[in-house]
């Protein structure tokens, strides 16, 4: 079931269209960075008609270390155990989707650096799903274990000495809010700061009333920040809400880089230099 392969983001009427699709794996990763817990009770209180559910921590994540940041990335062999949990297979369509964008960008992030291509996020996600008067369910499904297999691409990702030789070659946008940006305050990563050189393009800037906007409106509202010739590497706290910048960006045309430890793992390492303030 192709769909604008180019695009990663696909509307709650395609989606409903083509519920019940067999080769279609429909993906809950709805998530409360404080609460953990959360998105799976609110899986269990209503959710797409059959719909599996993953969690940030156990399945899009390996625990927390220093340095590694809050959220490193899975193995290989984990995240295929998660993916053939909910029968994913190499043949299958994926949407995920979640409350504001995160966790889907996150998976489908996750499925493209494993070589699953045919992924996507569901535009508005799940509150957009309910505007669009898409059906709820509260029927757990369950799945023959999946054949999905991991092939990672070291060329989508960067680490700390990556982004040191190329900070003044490429693009390097950070994601974060403004004022943890500016080091003016950060509640989960200290010290506070971001790394010299970055723009700030924060995630929430690529949404509208939580739907993604076009690729035409973000390349008229963002596209002379960048140099068709330069790289670009887009950072956050823990390599989530980077993921929103990076499906935008992929929606402008543009394929960046994502350092997955980030800021969190950037200050876990001795001597690596700090800005603050404005760009």
């Amino acid at each position: 079931m192709p769909y604008r392969q180019g695009d990663p983001v696909v509307s709650p009427e395609w989606l409903q269209a083509r519920l019940g699709d067999p080769q279609l794996r429909v993906v809950d990763c709805r998530f409360n960075l404080f609460e953990p817990g959360w998105g799976y009770q609110q899986y269990r209180n209503g959710h797409i008609p059959g719909a599996h559910f993953v969690d940030l921590d156990r399945d899009l994540a390996a625990p927390p270390a220093r340095p590694g940041g809050r959220h490193p990335l899975p193995s290989p062999e984990a995240f295929a155990a998660s993916m053939r949990r909910i029968g994913l297979n190499p043949e299958d369509t994926v949407v995920a989707y979640d409350q504001d964008g995160q966790g889907a960008a996150r998976l489908w992030w996750l499925l493209q650096y494993f070589g699953h291509l045919q992924a996507f996020v569901l535009d508005g996600g799940w509150p957009g799903w309910l505007a669009s008067g898409g059906p709820v369910s509260l029927e757990v499904p369950s799945a023959p274990p999946g054949r999905f297999e991991p092939h990672p691409d070291p060329e989508m990702v960067v680490d700390h000495e990556g982004v040191l030789r190329s900070a003044q070659v490429c693009c390097l946008v950070d994601a974060r809010s403004p004022e943890r940006f500016r080091g003016e305050q950060d509640p989960l990563d200290q010290p506070a700061g971001h790394i010299p050189g970055a723009i700030n393009l924060t995630w929430s800037q690529f949404l509208r009333e939580g739907r993604y906007k076009s690729g035409a409106e973000l390349r008229a509202e963002f596209g002379d920040r960048f140099d068709p010739g330069r790289e670009v590497v887009v950072y956050c706290g823990s390599g989530v809400s980077a993921c929103i910048d990076v499906v935008g960006l992929r929606r402008m045309g543009i394929a960046p880089k994502l350092y997955p430890g980030s800021w969190s793992d950037w200050v876990s390492r001795d001597g690596l230099p700090i800005a603050t303030g404005e760009e």
